[in-house]
């Protein structure tokens, strides 16, 4: 695999209650799809949503029928879903509320190989069509618009709030405004010596931070007066950033 490669590599989850489910599409995928990293796999919709913000993955390969909590339960989790979701299942009837929550694809079982590969061609598509819409020299942002595009300067990006699938930029001295890509689209792309993911939903500016507080509950307050939840796990490396930060002052 050369760098490009692995470069638009995407990574990915599996969630079956079968263990024969999990381990034999894992199985599939390292074979035939080099297109994907499986960083793991959950027997349950608990064990798959601690995994996704353990590894905080592209792709979910999602089971429907699960005892206890099914693929759905497991979606209304996530008020911001940052990763698309392949349901993988035995059940055709699904199909259509599977669209409704806006599943990416819709595998069924026994896993046809033909057609898991054509699925995983679509995903890395659509990761080529986000990289392309959201164009970033080291100073500027071009962001898609309704009737074109916007030219941010990046210095400008106070912060950033997850809306759904949709991300609100709040830009210094503008109206905030909303993008239709996700907030790890953001992540992903923004110098990551100036941005800082505080929290699931908060993507913000270093440069804007105006105050810290740990009572009651960590938080962030920026120069524009938004206060931004900072999470207990994100805590210590937020600490360590500002350190740095100071020190090179």
């Amino acid at each position: 695999m050369n760098s490009q490669e692995v470069a638009t590599r995407l990574s990915a989850i599996i969630v079956d209650d079968e263990l024969h489910g999990r381990e034999n599409l894992k199985l599939i995928i390292e074979n035939y799809c080099n297109e994907i990293e499986v960083l793991g796999c959950a027997d349950s919709v608990v064990a798959a949503i601690e995994l996704v913000a353990a590894s905080n993955p592209d792709v979910v390969f999602l089971d429907i029928h699960m005892p206890v909590l099914d693929g759905f339960d497991f979606l209304k989790e996530f008020e911001e879903r940052s990763f698309k979701v392949v349901f993988v299942t035995a059940h055709e009837e699904y199909g259509i509320n599977a669209v409704k929550v806006g599943a990416t694809d819709y595998l069924l079982k026994p896993i046809n190989i033909k057609e898991l590969k054509q699925t995983v061609k679509n995903l890395v598509s659509l990761r080529k069509k986000v990289n392309q819409s959201m164009v970033q020299n080291p100073e500027k942002l071009v962001l898609p618009a309704t009737h074109g595009f916007d030219l941010l300067e990046i210095d400008d990006l106070i912060r950033m709030e997850a809306d759904g699938c949709y991300t609100r930029v709040f830009i210094k001295g503008e109206k905030n405004k909303i993008i239709s890509h996700t907030l790890k689209d953001f992540e992903e792309l923004l110098p990551n010596d100036r941005f800082f993911r505080t929290h699931k939903s908060h993507l913000i500016n270093l440069n804007y931070i105006k105050e810290y507080s740990s009572l009651s509950g960590n938080s962030v307050t920026m120069t524009d007066g938004s206060k931004v939840e900072l999470s207990r796990r994100k805590a210590p490396e937020f600490l360590l950033r500002i350190k740095a930060m100071l020190k090179a002052l």
